[in-house]
């Protein structure tokens, strides 16, 4: 009887270091199909529009959130920032953006050089300046609370990263 508690103690406490070891996802991550930045398509995207209305924007994201039951992702940046637009590259890929796309609402903000529509990060406790870009506010739309107040600035040095990495990175809060 001892040695099958011992046993079954060990398998747990095995169980549990592995679990902790190993990172873990919400929903499977998406296979970024690359290996590297070098691989993704040319000339890279400029995914913001400083003419956009971002108060707007971000209102009709989430608004559709909420009608598809899906998560509400703003990505703050500028077509400035080589990070940000490794980000959108990386987001074209096929599967990352299916997966995307099943999974989130995306709301494009550009924040200038730190100096435009920072009511949006504000608005999700964010009164300094922001610590870089891309900058990305996971928001659960039904109670309009952030999901990631302590990962917002992950990815903002995304090309030092892999595809891979930025495609599990999104797999964290969808469930």
């Amino acid at each position: 009887m001892f040695r099958i508690m011992r046993t079954t103690s060990s398998a747990l406490l095995t169980a549990a270091l592995l679990a902790l070891a190993l990172p873990s996802f919400a929903a499977a991550p998406p296979r970024a199909g690359i290996a590297s930045f070098a691989e993704l398509k040319t000339p890279l995207p400029y995914p913001y529009d400083d003419l956009a209305n971002a108060n707007k924007a971000v209102a009709k994201a989430r608004a559709a959130a909420l009608r598809s039951h899906k998560l509400l992702l703003i990505d703050l940046g500028g077509n400035w920032c080589g990070d940000c637009r490794v980000l959108a590259g990386t987001l074209d890929l096929p599967s990352v953006k299916a997966f995307v796309d099943q999974h989130y609402e995306v709301a494009l903000v550009d924040v200038g050089r730190f100096e435009r529509n920072l009511q949006i990060p504000a608005h999700y406790g964010f009164k300094t300046r922001l610590k870089g870009v891309p900058t990305l506010l996971v928001v659960d739309p039904k109670t309009d609370r952030l999901l990631n107040p302590n990962d917002v600035f992950a990815l903002s040095d995304a090309g030092s990263m892999s595809p891979q990495a930025l495609a599990d990175w999104l797999a964290r809060w969808p469930k």
